[in-house]
């Protein structure tokens, strides 16, 4: 990004006040003693609360560590006023009366920290670094200006990305109402429609194990087998026959910290041969009663997923399935005609929501880059407020691109 050659550039440290000497950190576990109403900050946003502020007044807070520094759809610093708590994760900025905050705001969004932000597993920006960063300085009229038509463009970007968010949801609800119109006939419970049913195996894996794969959580995507992110066994003499999965097996996910996660399921298609972890059930169901694909399939239903939540127990965080749990699972068991022919059914409205959900995203992407063109547009000067804006924005958003 080219700064506007009319502006001057001043170093950060003579437009701010800094106030990170008066930053608290306090753990998550410590905050549960102190609970209040007052926001607690850190390096991306609010994150939760605490009894009492170390700060009452309008701020810009900047990721130190931990922020998203480049990558260029995401901010690295955003605004807050008020009482506050601020942990050391984030630098606290006072600007001065030649500095609009929300000038400062969006610049320190779409400048590029190359050479200011460091680290190999996580980056942080230092005080030190911090300071240096050049800040272009327009008059304070020019700046309130330019925030003016930035507010302007981005406030239409983002009624209508949060439109196509809404659309994303709606395809989800659509998918689960065809589910739930669909998934019907007689009800059987799944303990009488299964052949066999087994724990998969505790040994130990990972990824530069040199025994056979095991299938784990990650792998389970859209109700298929997913062998992108396969860990393999370490010890390569243990005998995993029991737990080989096989075509048609499917796998449920037994336990896990997050409810959404238990009773996700997968088929097992052909060639895959791994074994399954501890950590997911499999069944391997009658084919004269019931197809693996109309058991995944129920599973994900509204009314056997809300009976799926209901039965996973929590204790100590965990949320857990047993078999016994399982085989008492109540799922419709028409004949295997009326499954196959629904069954092709909902494929069908799979393409067609995973074609959408393609546009979609597309159009999402699209939203990032032009909200990114807009502020590179600000900061370089060819922002005007008329209808020319249109234009340099489209252009920066597609040199973004």
């Amino acid at each position: 990004m080219k700064v506007h050659a009319r502006w001057r550039l001043q170093p950060l440290a003579s437009l701010v006040d800094i106030l990170d000497s008066r930053r608290v950190p306090v753990k998550a576990s410590d905050r549960t003693a102190l609970d209040g109403s007052v926001p607690y900050y850190g390096a991306t946003g609010q994150a939760g609360t605490i009894d009492r502020p170390l700060f009452n007044e309008a701020l810009v807070l900047l990721g130190e560590d931990g922020a998203p520094f480049f990558d260029p759809t995401k901010s690295k610093a955003y605004l807050i006023d008020g009482p506050a708590w601020v942990n050391n994760h984030a630098h606290v900025l006072r600007t001065r009366d030649i500095l609009d905050r929300r000038f400062l705001k969006y610049y320190l969004d779409v400048f590029d920290y190359r050479g200011f932000a460091n680290g190999t597993t996580r980056l942080k920006l230092t005080q030190g670094a911090m300071r240096t960063i050049p800040v272009p300085l327009p008059d304070i009229s020019e700046q309130r200006l330019i925030v003016e038509i930035v507010e302007n463009h981005l406030s239409r970007l983002d009624s209508t990305c949060r439109d196509l968010r809404k659309a994303q949801g709606h395809l989800t609800a659509l998918r689960s109402s065809v589910l739930h119109l669909r998934m019907v006939g007689p009800a059987s419970r799944l303990g009488d429609l299964r052949l066999d049913a087994d724990y998969g195996t505790s040994t130990k894996c990972a990824y530069d194990g040199s025994g056979v794969p095991v299938l784990r959580i990650p792998n389970l995507r859209a109700g298929a087998i997913d062998t992108a992110d396969l860990k393999f066994a370490f010890d390569t003499a243990a005998n995993l026959s029991r737990s080989m999965v096989t075509e048609g097996d499917v796998l449920i996910v037994r336990t896990n910290g997050s409810k959404a996660l238990i009773g996700r399921s997968a088929v097992v298609s052909g060639g895959v041969k791994a074994a399954f972890a501890s950590y997911l059930i499999r069944y391997r169901v009658d084919p004269g009663l019931l197809l693996p694909e109309w058991l995944q399939l129920s599973l994900e239903s509204p009314l056997v997923r809300a009976e799926i939540e209901r039965l996973a127990a929590s204790s100590a965080g965990q949320h857990n399935l047993s078999l016994s749990k399982l085989d008492g699972l109540v799922i419709p068991c028409p004949d295997l005609v009326v499954q196959g022919d629904v069954l092709s059914e909902i494929r069908d409205v799979d393409r067609q929501i995973q074609r959408t959900g393609k546009s979609l995203e597309a159009a999402l992407m699209r939203g990032a880059a032009l909200r990114r063109g807009v502020l590179t547009a600000a900061f370089e000067g060819k922002l005007t407020g008329r209808q020319s804006d249109e234009e340099a924005i489209e252009e920066l958003a597609d040199d973004e691109r």
